[in-house]
């Protein structure tokens, strides 16, 4: 295991609270080598940091770090690799930066570890149901934690996407998901919730969550994470995940209307203009 060092870590002054006005921007960095959309882009760690202080200067109020792909199909990474990739990123970022870091991973220890080396927040794809001591982590050290919805594992989530009635099935998955966290000892003011757009959904499934996803704000702040995801590039005939930047932001529009609090992306900078101008004209209806 790779231990964090104790060198001057700058702390984000992360609340969830600041998030209630307009979606706050929070970009992905994937330290992996396989992600679907830039897998390898920034696997080079130097990179990594590089990236993300341009995501920050572009006006990302969070980087969400991960090293593990869970795309449909990926298999679980072991936690040593899943160290190595992202511990060394979040100590360069802390000595040059305070941005809210996000740490995105399903593994207990890796979450730990990343939140000793200054990270703010955990985004669990598996709702801290993938790793067992997930909950006692987020409890314990009074971080803010993302509960995404997913059915199975991704490597074999697309096979469960299969719901009466998606937003309301959803949501109360979702609310089973917020009690348990709760009844672990997780602070419900610090859970957020994600509908995992692309996780164990159909094609129409997604387009109906961002539809109706006003829905789900009722069970806490909302994340909205539909970046250059394959349904994108359906509807525009974009096969790769950069040429789905500009279909990519018609789901930021419907994040903002849906009233959700973060808007997770690849393309930060492009993300925060048109957010800019689209809640100018929204404050003069």
């Amino acid at each position: 295991m790779v231990i964090h060092s104790t060198f001057n870590i700058q702390r984000s002054t992360f609340n969830i609270e600041q998030l209630k006005a307009r979606p706050a921007v929070m970009g992905i960095l994937n330290i992996t080598p396989d992600s679907f959309s830039d897998g390898g882009v920034h696997f080079d760690q130097s990179k990594a940091v590089h990236a993300a202080l341009q995501m920050e200067e572009d006006g990302a109020a969070i980087i969400d770090i991960g090293g593990e792909s869970t795309r449909p199909g990926a298999e679980p990474l072991a936690a040593q690799v899943e160290f190595d990739r992202v511990l060394p990123v979040i100590e360069q970022i802390r000595r040059r930066s305070a941005v809210p870091i996000s740490i995105d991973t399903r593994n207990a220890a890796v979450a730990e570890e990343a939140i000793g080396a200054g990270a703010d927040l955990v985004n669990d794809v598996s709702a801290m149901r993938y790793s067992a001591g997930m909950a006692a982590v987020v409890a314990k050290t009074g971080v803010p934690v993302i509960l995404m919805h997913m059915r199975g594992e991704p490597a074999t989530m697309q096979q469960f996407a299969v719901y009466d009635d998606v937003v309301t099935d959803v949501g109360r998955e979702l609310s089973s998901m917020i009690d348990d966290a709760v009844e672990a000892g997780v602070d419900p003011g610090k859970i957020l919730i994600d509908p995992g757009i692309g996780f164990a959904k159909t094609f129409d499934q997604n387009l109906e969550l961002l539809a109706r996803a006003h829905e789900l704000t009722a069970l806490g702040p909302v994340v909205i994470g539909a970046s250059r995801k394959a349904f994108i590039g359906h509807l525009t005939g974009r096969p790769s995940g950069p040429d789905r930047a500009f279909g990519s932001l018609a789901t930021v529009a419907a994040a903002q209307r849906a009233g959700a609090a973060i808007v997770r992306v690849h393309d930060v900078r492009a993300t925060v203009d048109f957010l800019k101008v689209l809640l100018a004209i929204e404050a003069r209806r």
